[in-house]
């Protein structure tokens, strides 16, 4: 069997990807890195143009879902995030047409987004079709979508830490109402626990922050390492071992909660 026929997802549509590379790009051109060279940001450009030209449409999410495409909110706002970071680059190095167009485009993405994506109880839902929660919307806040003390914010983020956890860990959604295309339960997801870490230390709820962080750290592994899941139960980790994404939102989680601590 080929390496692409043992993964399903090697053929989907995953909207996210533009949002992840350009807001990568963007924490580090912050930062002081060199200059983008004239080749590279032509090809950052066309991510930006493929976000804005394929945003509308339905994926597979985040998540790689088996099912039938949908309109998931954090895909929507990822291509907002590539949209609005290349705006924000554009505008830096005097490329004002494009700068103007993706400023434009990203307004369009956030109004469809504010207008399809909240439910009535004002907090945002999984894909349009649905008032379920999803571990994705904590993304929400940590990538600048909507400021961290907008109400639909805050109510997202303690609707997660309440109605989607087991023993205070995050799922990644409920299974009973997500086709996922397996069958049975899974763990709770670490790198959402350690967004949801992120979320709660962004909204002010920092003693709440600091509980699940240091819960969090009590699972590491003897080499400090986390998997993709832990099972919340017994604390084993499951799954892909060890993940760097966890570890890239445990450091994310740990900083933002040191920066979060009152001055001396």
């Amino acid at each position: 069997m080929s390496c692409c026929g043992s993964n399903g997802a090697w053929n989907q549509q995953q909207h996210d990807v533009w949002g992840m590379i350009l807001d990568a790009l963007d924490v580090q051109f912050r930062r002081a890195a060199a200059q983008i060279v004239a080749p590279v940001w032509e090809g950052l450009a066309g991510f930006v143009d493929a976000a804005l030209e394929h945003w509308r449409e339905p994926d597979q999410g985040i998540w790689e879902v088996r099912g039938e495409p949908k309109h998931f909110v954090a895909s929507k706002v990822m291509c907002w995030v590539a949209a609005a970071r290349g705006a924000d680059l554009a505008a830096e190095r005097g490329d004002d047409k494009r700068a103007a167009k993706w400023r434009a485009g990203a307004d369009k993405i956030k109004a469809e987004v504010l207008d399809k994506g909240v439910s009535a109880r004002g907090v945002f839902r999984q894909h349009y079709k649905t008032d379920d929660l999803d571990a994705s919307l904590l993304l929400l806040p940590i990538m600048g979508f909507l400021p961290p003390d907008d109400d639909r914010i805050r109510a997202t983020v303690l609707a997660i830490a309440d109605e989607l956890t087991e023993d205070g860990l995050v799922l990644r959604y409920r299974v009973q109402g997500t086709d996922t295309g397996f069958s049975g339960e899974e763990g709770t997801f670490t790198i959402c626990s350690f967004w949801l870490v992120t979320a709660l230390a962004m909204i002010g709820e920092t003693e709440r922050a600091h509980a699940l962080c240091t819960k969090l750290l009590s699972f590491a592994g003897p080499l400090q390492l986390y998997a993709e899941e832990i099972d919340a139960t017994t604390g084993q980790h499951l799954g892909n071992f060890p993940q760097a994404f966890t570890h890239l939102a445990l450091i994310e989680a740990v900083s933002m909660l040191i920066e979060a601590e009152p001055a001396e």
